[in-house]
């Protein structure tokens, strides 16, 4: 299953972008909250490539452009047809003084500071700089980077970048790389489907990279986001399919929820979710990780690992047989929303 191959397609065109259903998210080896040696980075890299999964993202911002660096030695090996390559916009990294260095939740980082930059020169600056450190000529996927509320601290930063990207010619960008070739799709990596739903109120995107805000706790992008994109073709690359923890590690004390201790109603809802997992012999991580699959706009999920026993675990999680009940029993219980596609649905219904 890990290899199997899902498409987002560059709509102006119908060209499409073969997606692993599983990639690999990089902003872990970046060094995110914690150090993770080259040789475990390299590893990780490695376990995925081995076990069949072909898409892998990345970002300036993870680690100030350690992830990358460390992503295009692993694709030196691969091969660079062998794989399908996303980054983003959105952050210039500039050289600075050591008391200047804005490594934000990453450690151990190169001396760099970060400057948010969506303009036209910006976006293809910052294409220009994710190349270099990368080592290759192209990538497949550009996104433009955190310009939701969450990422900027508010909702008038966020309707800020917005304005930048389409004002000062980001957005032109973009369509201009895209429309000569050089990327397959356009899109945005950000933390909440509204801004995505704005996005494509405004301009002509092929997928969005979206954590946290669709999974066994949050459902809400069914609303009017999800239908949008059915409607557009639009597909969805799913990040934080465990809500930054408690979907992985269970409502044990100090779980972690979109980056920040989990409240107690929070933890009374997955205590329930994994009750209902419990019995029927599922791991939650590996219910939580399969769920997002369930939804036919999710083209591919794409949890982090800082190790190839990491990497092997994901691999065993998607594979787990999950009886069909589970899914029943979560929506007979209110947990998942009725109307939300599930699993086996999709697999039937192809």
């Amino acid at each position: 299953m890990t290899a199997d191959r899902t498409e987002l397609l560059n709509r102006r065109t119908a060209r499409p972008v073969a997606l692993t259903r599983m990639g690999f998210g990089g902003a872990p080896l970046g060094n995110l909250y914690r150090k993770v040696t080259d040789a475990d980075a390299q590893s990780a890299l490695q376990a995925a490539f081995d076990a069949g999964i072909r898409f892998f993202d990345t970002a300036p911002q993870y680690g100030l452009g350690l992830s990358e660096q460390r992503f295009g030695r692993a694709i030196s090996r691969f091969g660079r047809d062998n794989i399908q390559l996303s980054t983003k916009v959105g952050r210039l990294l500039l050289d600075c003084a050591p008391h200047e260095v804005t490594p934000e939740a990453f450690v151990d980082v190169p001396q760099k500071r970060i400057v948010f930059d969506y303009s036209y020169d910006g976006v293809m600056r910052s294409y220009e700089d994710s190349l270099t450190r990368i080592g290759t000529q192209s990538a497949d996927i550009l996104l433009a980077h955190d310009v939701c509320a969450f990422s900027q601290g508010s909702q008038a930063e966020s309707d800020a970048k917005v304005r930048e990207l389409f004002d000062q010619g980001g957005y032109r960008a973009l369509t201009e790389l895209r429309d000569s070739g050089e990327i397959a799709a356009i899109g945005a990596g950000v933390n909440e489907w509204q801004v995505c739903e704005r996005l494509l109120g405004l301009g002509d995107f092929d997928g969005f990279l979206l954590a946290g805000r669709y999974t066994l706790l949050e459902q809400d992008a069914l609303d009017s986001f999800l239908p949008l994109c059915a409607q557009r073709d639009v597909g969805i690359i799913l990040g934080g399919p465990y809500n930054s923890g408690i979907l992985a590690t269970g409502a044990v004390p100090g779980a972690k929820y979109n980056y920040d201790d989990a409240p107690a109603d929070i933890m009374n809802r997955v205590r329930r979710i994994q009750d209902v997992c419990a019995s029927h012999d599922t791991p939650l991580i590996a219910a939580a990780l399969q769920f997002v699959l369930g939804h036919p706009c999710v083209k591919t999920v794409i949890p982090g690992a800082v190790s190839a026993a990491e990497v092997q675990a994901n691999v065993a999680l998607l594979d787990y047989s999950i009886p069909n009940g589970l899914w029943s029993d979560l929506r007979d219980q209110g947990l998942i929303r009725s109307d939300a596609p599930v699993p086996t649905e999709t697999t039937n219904a192809a």
